[in-house]
């Protein structure tokens, strides 16, 4: 992997999701600096990161754990959110505090899982990843804004930043495309003890707030802010609520069910 890491204070470190990098997180990892020693993750075969040659969620969290000798927080988004569930499930005492942000334990969806995204659009994603990925990973981050506030906007500082670390190892991209498919986590969240916060953009059309409900009640110790206003990446539609919730939540402050962005 390779990670940057800015601030002084308790470690925090942040995964990032699909076909993105650890620049991804703009503003944010500012504003959380000032309080934490923020450790801003390239995923294998992602940004500055060499590929690995299997990358799944065992591979993935393995990689993790090996850096990281020492407990962390962790904060995951979107696919970085089911990897960083994944590391708390077989890893709990490696991490202090759980933060899950736009993510869901199922993507696909399922005959009891409306929640998540048609198998035919994943397939359809697949099969135009192998003709032209850039196009594919731009099309992506489209949905992912749809419906946010300033939407147009971040959509530029988004498409800006998708390859401003190079472009991703295609073999990383399938792989995460696969777990995206196939993994299904709802029957094991009972078993995170962690504290844990779990944060929805209220618009997120991509990974809908449902499924970070379902999240919030499933895992025995979690709190669920909902930010109105923001879509699939809270962290650059609303930073300042967004770092507020997170701070919060790792001071200790009491739980907080919804923001708004007002």
């Amino acid at each position: 992997m390779h990670i940057e890491v800015s601030g002084r204070g308790a470690p925090l470190v942040l995964l990032h999701g699909w076909g993105m990098h650890g620049g991804v997180w703009g503003d944010a990892v500012q504003r959380l600096e000032a309080d934490f020693q923020v450790h801003t993750v390239d995923l294998p075969g992602c940004g500055g990161a060499p590929a690995l040659a299997t990358t799944n969620l065992d591979t993935l969290v393995r990689a993790l754990s090996e850096h990281f000798s020492e407990p962390v927080h962790l904060c995951g988004w979107s696919l970085g959110g089911q990897v960083a569930l994944h590391w708390a499930l077989r890893e709990p005492a490696k991490i202090n505090k759980l933060i899950v942000v736009a993510s869901t334990p199922c993507f696909s969806a399922r005959e009891d899982w409306p929640c998540g995204m048609p198998r035919e659009v994943l397939e359809k994603f697949a099969a135009e990843l192998e003709q032209d990925h850039a196009a594919t990973l731009r099309r992506f981050i489209a949905l992912q804004l749809r419906g946010s506030e300033h939407e147009r906007g971040l959509l530029s500082t988004l498409r800006a930043k998708l390859f401003s670390r190079g472009e991703p190892d295609k073999e990383a991209l399938r792989a995460g495309l696969a777990i995206l498919r196939d993994i299904d986590q709802r029957g094991e969240l009972a078993a995170i003890r962690l504290p844990t916060l779990v944060i929805a953009g209220q618009c997120d059309k991509l990974t809908p707030p449902e499924a970070s409900r379902y999240l919030a009640q499933a895992i025995t110790n979690a709190r669920l802010v909902e930010i109105a206003g923001a879509a699939h990446v809270p962290f650059l539609s609303h930073p300042e609520v967004f770092v507020a919730a997170i701070k919060d939540f790792l001071r200790g402050d009491p739980q907080i069910t919804q923001i708004d962005a007002d």
